[in-house]
């Protein structure tokens, strides 16, 4: 609550020291967001269009849901095969399986090619 005007701030609780004696600053960490990977590929597409906060927003949530999706599907493959490790071909098969025709056929070549474009690197 913040203090009202004229009135002083609650004081803050000392920081807490470690066994060597140094004051330990606690980290704030910032939710990880795929936004500036879509704003990358919209201006990679449509150089001269914008994108609104909430259709951002909206953007994030769809990513991160196919995401789960993919994951969960190659978790799925790698276990029935008894194998221990998500690869490359899992990962393949999961996008075969959830995305429909045409659009599994592209992200399956643009998969393959950053694949290899890391492999190579």
């Amino acid at each position: 609550m913040a203090p009202k005007v004229g009135e002083k701030a609650p004081a803050k609780a000392p920081a807490k020291k470690t066994t060597d004696g140094k004051a330990k600053k606690k980290k704030i960490s910032k939710a990880e967001t795929y936004k500036i990977y879509i704003y990358k590929v919209l201006k990679q597409v449509h150089p001269d269009t914008g994108i609104s906060s909430k259709a951002m927003s909206i953007m994030n949530s769809f990513i991160n849901d196919i995401f789960e999706k993919i994951a969960g599907e190659a978790s799925r493959l790698a276990r029935y095969n008894k194998k221990p490790t998500i690869t490359s071909r899992e990962i393949q098969t999961a996008v075969r399986l959830i995305l429909p025709g045409e659009l599994a056929k592209h992200a399956v070549s643009e998969g393959t090619k950053a694949v290899t474009k890391f492999t190579s690197a």
